[in-house]
């Protein structure tokens, strides 16, 4: 159903003092800040991986060296999806709107999609603890991931706890012992602590405290400027103490954009109602789960 003069009667008569509600500030881009952004020019993208070798075996005096193989691993395929809206105007609701605020409405849509985007993002770890969305069969955070060559890894705490200087410590702990498909350690840093809105202040306390936060302890804080990438704190995640780290491992957390948002405009020729809309294609997911870490919280 087309706005029309009779959904908006109030904006053509004249004498209102201001119309509100479509002009709120909006938050600054934080996907961008938390995913790696690229650009596709297919229908999907795929990742898979390989893995190296064992680590290395006695060697006997005349004997032959032993020999070994690489695998192939895990697959993972992001299949880009459309996304749209769209809205429509009659020419006399146009033409009589006095305060001009109908034909600024496109502005509203370019809201719904900075809004959508970043939901999508933040989904990834919604849904973390219970997607099993991922290539190997497990959420995207598990205490059990499988190996390709065999034996398992976690890029989650095995007791879930609310952020700390000592959660922390353990997540840090737990991705000094990330290992590759065939086990053997690899060099995983935490880049950027991401929490959600409840822990913004808390993240602030444990990072920034010059002694040990919480205590008459005069010992240094050891969390204090641990994150290169800082803090992000995500507005459109749902579980108020879940709390996240983004490594440096690379190819982790991805959002693909196949078309960026375009508006456009069309009349109808018949009825001369004007029609706006707006639609893009993406994907977003996480192909290696080394690229992060995730604690649900206590509660």
């Amino acid at each position: 159903m087309p706005i029309n003069t009779g959904n908006f009667g109030e904006l053509l008569e004249p004498g209102l003092r201001v119309v509100y509600g479509d002009a709120y500030n909006d938050y600054q881009e934080e996907y961008s800040r938390v995913f790696d952004v690229k650009t596709s020019s297919q229908a999907n993208e795929e990742d898979l991986s390989i893995t190296g070798f064992g680590p290395t075996v006695v060697k006997s005096e005349g004997g032959s060296v032993s020999y070994d193989i690489a695998y192939q691993g895990y697959k993972k395929t992001y299949t880009h999806v459309t996304y749209g809206l769209g809205f429509i105007v009659t020419r006399e609701m146009v033409e009589d709107d006095l305060y001009r605020k109908i034909v600024a409405m496109p502005q509203a849509l370019a809201k719904s999609v900075r809004d959508s985007v970043e939901l999508l993002a933040a989904n990834i770890f919604n849904n973390g603890f219970t997607g099993n969305d991922q290539s190997d069969g497990k959420d995207l955070f598990d205490t059990s991931r499988p190996l390709v060559g065999g034996g398992t890894w976690q890029n989650k705490p095995t007791t879930a706890a609310d952020l700390s200087v000592t959660s922390l410590e353990q997540a840090f702990i737990d991705i000094a012992d990330y290992v590759n498909d065939r086990g053997l350690k690899i060099f995983a840093q935490p880049k950027t602590l991401i929490v959600p809105k409840e822990e913004a202040w808390q993240a602030q306390i444990i990072l920034n405290s010059m002694q040990m936060p919480g205590t008459t302890n005069n010992d240094i804080n050891p969390a204090r400027n641990v994150f290169p990438g800082g803090v992000v704190v995500m507005h459109w995640l749902t579980d108020t103490n879940a709390w996240f780290i983004k490594t440096d491992v690379p190819n982790g957390l991805t959002f693909f954009w196949r078309r960026k948002p375009e508006f456009t405009r069309d009349n109808d020729f018949d009825s001369e109602n004007a029609k706006f809309k707006t639609t893009y294609r993406c994907s977003v997911g996480s192909t290696d789960p080394r690229g992060c870490y995730g604690n649900s919280g206590s509660s």
